[in-house]
């Protein structure tokens, strides 16, 4: 059986998970991404930050058909990755390493340290919160991948749309628009295809797309798990649709409490401990920490003001399945 947390720690765990981890941005930090030329965005009427960056629109349909097809290519281990033994560190991070001030007004940049000098690989966040919001300096952390020859992966925060959301996307798609599941599936499908273009506006490549699947303070999910569980399943399907793997990110409690029973069929799995040890991360490798039945790949955990993150056994063998590496 799954081993299923308490109420009392999720809600603990709410504050650890996708790039939140710790919040006091002290100094003596390992290098940080540049200081971004972009200044924080201006919330536009939709409350989404102005500018086109990941929009689904003309201009970034093309910078997604561009990811689609690296992607497609990417589908074979990279070659210039060696197989590797034992388990390889690395972490992940997202708006909360942008400067200070920077973002959404709900999701504004902590200015927290980028991952640990001894990191292999980085997750990169797409959003800056929900979907439909880009990371706001993801470019600058594309840089500082680029400058440190780290490995890199992406994930991106799924969410609830709101009723405006719901119906600039609901009947864009290839679900039935005419039923409300259909109508979520469609925006689930299109926040993946934001995200795409996201990538493909930042020329950022990954051979997989972690789907974070949390509680998402603010930006609240509904309590019906089915309509919850009808956004993922379009997330999904948008981003396999575009070539790209998907595994999901979780841990089995909250995974539970926001689509219930829902099964994406076994994906790979990327399984979050809160702020313990490398030693529990590992342990979440294991098979009592499944979240809907998928490989293990990477258990993660929060120290030192970061999400650091450790590779499950055997996957170090075949890095080049789940990360890039540019040339």
């Amino acid at each position: 059986m799954r081993r299923r947390a308490s109420v009392a720690a999720s809600s603990v765990l709410l504050l650890l998970l996708a790039g939140c981890g710790a919040k006091d941005p002290t100094a003596g930090a390992p290098p940080r991404p540049p200081a971004s030329t972009t200044t924080a965005a201006e919330p536009t009427d939709s409350g989404r930050p102005g500018g086109d960056a990941g929009d689904p629109g003309a201009d970034a349909s093309n910078l997604a058909e561009a990811a689609e097809n690296l992607a497609r290519e990417g589908e074979q281990p990279t070659s210039n990755i060696a197989p590797r033994d034992g388990e390889v560190l690395g972490g992940d991070v997202s708006w909360p390493q942008c400067p200070k001030g920077m973002g959404i007004p709900e999701k504004q940049g902590l200015g927290l340290p980028m991952p640990l000098p001894e990191a292999e690989y980085v997750v990169l966040g797409l959003t800056n919160g929900p979907g439909f919001t880009p990371n706001p300096c993801l470019a600058d952390q594309v840089k500082w991948v680029k400058d440190h020859d780290v490995l890199v992966a992406v994930y991106a925060v799924s969410s609830y749309p709101d009723a405006a959301t719901l119906k600039e996307y609901g009947a864009d798609g290839p679900h039935d628009a005419s039923t409300k599941l259909g109508r979520l599936k469609n925006v689930g499908y299109q926040q993946a295809r934001y995200n795409i273009g996201t990538m493909g506006k930042v020329g950022l490549l990954s051979p997989i797309v972690w789907i974070d699947v949390e509680p998402v303070p603010v930006f609240e999910w509904s309590d019906d798990l089915q309509a919850n569980a009808a956004v993922i399943e379009g997330v999904a399907r948008g981003y396999v649709d575009a070539g790209f793997r998907i595994g999901v990110y979780s841990t089995p409690s909250l995974y539970e409490r926001v689509v219930g029973n829902f099964d994406l069929g076994g994906v790979p799995e990327w399984r979050a401990a809160g702020q313990t040890s490398r030693a529990e991360a590992l342990n979440r490798c294991g098979d009592d920490w499944s979240i809907q039945g998928g490989q293990a790949v990477m258990g993660q955990w929060v120290a030192q003001k970061r999400d650091q993150n450790i590779t499950c056994p055997g996957i170090a063998r075949d890095l080049g399945k789940w990360f890039h590496r540019f040339t």
